[in-house]
């Protein structure tokens, strides 16, 4: 990683300091420390500080993420919103999936000049499928990650919710991802607790 970023772990909690010059590296940072095995917290210190030639006005940045946007062909770019205040973005809106939602932030990820991203993009389904509770949690029993884990599912409408218990924060991420796999899902409530005895 970055020559600036300092990694320290005790008891399954990695602390993560320093500096960085671009937003992905502090989310690639944040990522690479939570699928570490055996982690259970992750203390997030990471400062973004632009090299010179990096900085941007909120004009220039609006307008590059505007283009990102458009140029990503799973991305309904008419459907979002874009503020941008002293180098932090929000994206606004309504898109069908989750796939979109995730796109627009990766069509981000690499722009220069973003001091944080904040995706409040609202997933509104067309699907009328009701959503099978036991289809989700065949699906995570297929997921080696996730198949011998303590997890519940619940469904109330396109809305699903999991309960239990994970042995890490990768475990945990990967047991939302097969959720919002299934089509019709709106929002996931992930509530899964990271075991701190396994």
């Amino acid at each position: 990683h970055d020559e600036d970023i300092a990694v320290s772990a005790h008891d399954g909690v990695i602390t993560l300091t320093g500096t960085v010059n671009s937003y992905i590296k502090k989310t690639h940072s944040e990522f690479a420390a939570k699928s570490v095995a055996g982690v259970k917290a992750v203390v997030e210190n990471l400062k973004v500080c632009f090299d010179t030639h990096d900085e941007k006005s909120d004009g220039e940045v609006a307008k590059d993420v505007l283009k990102a946007l458009k140029s990503n062909l799973v991305v309904p770019e008419d459907k979002i919103q874009v503020k941008v205040e002293d180098g932090c973005v929000t994206l606004e809106g309504e898109v069908q999936w989750n796939y979109q939602k995730k796109a627009a932030m990766e069509a981000l990820e690499s722009l220069t000049g973003i001091k944080r991203l904040t995706n409040s993009i609202i997933i509104k389904s067309d699907a009328n499928d009701a959503i099978e509770k036991k289809t989700i949690e065949h699906a995570l029993l297929r997921y080696a990650a996730t198949s011998d884990q303590n997890i519940r599912v619940n469904v109330d409408g396109k809305t699903v919710t999991l309960n239990g218990s994970v042995q890490s924060f990768y475990q945990k991420d990967k047991a939302e991802q097969v959720v919002w796999n299934t089509p019709g899902v709106a929002e996931v409530h992930n509530e899964l607790l990271i075991n701190l005895e396994g």
